[in-house]
């Protein structure tokens, strides 16, 4: 699961799990992979503390039981969402660019025989069926007999 994505399952039950006080520490490989915004990644541990819970990552050398350790992970918190933000600028300046040459951003439009389609439905078949014998999807069944109604 991206590491953009607000709420994850596996960091929302390690969540669970400190409030249950059912760990003593959370030891990560790297800050960064812990989490991707500087609000998750200063709130996080906050909440690990006020559970009694202790943070580290083994890569960075932070323990956040120090002051040190704690203006240390402020500091690589706020480098890591500069990169992240960096990548995503990154992205969308060569999707720009990709679609000023005209390059097709999407897959390709499956080209179904809708007259199948409809006689296969007006026999009584399941969009699901219809899908596995044209060899598309069940929703692109449902949205194009939608279409033609």
């Amino acid at each position: 699961m991206s590491g953009a994505q607000e709420s994850r399952p596996e960091p929302n039950r390690l969540m669970a799990d400190a409030h249950r006080r059912s760990i003593d520490v959370v030891l990560c490989w790297k800050i960064d992979h812990f989490g991707r915004s500087l609000k998750h990644l200063v709130n996080a541990p906050a909440n690990l503390d006020a559970y009694g819970v202790a943070f580290a990552s083994l890569c960075d050398s932070l323990d956040l039981s120090t002051a040190s350790g704690r203006l240390m992970f402020q500091i690589i918190g706020a480098m890591a969402e500069f990169e992240r933000s960096l990548i995503q600028e990154r992205v969308r300046a060569g999707l720009r660019t990709a679609k000023l040459k005209g390059a097709a951003l999407c897959r390709p439009r499956r080209i179904v025989d809708g007259n199948e389609m409809m006689r296969l439905r007006a026999e009584g078949a399941s969009y699901r069926s219809i899908a596995q014998a044209l060899g598309v999807s069940a929703e692109t069944v449902r949205s194009r007999l939608l279409a033609r109604d």
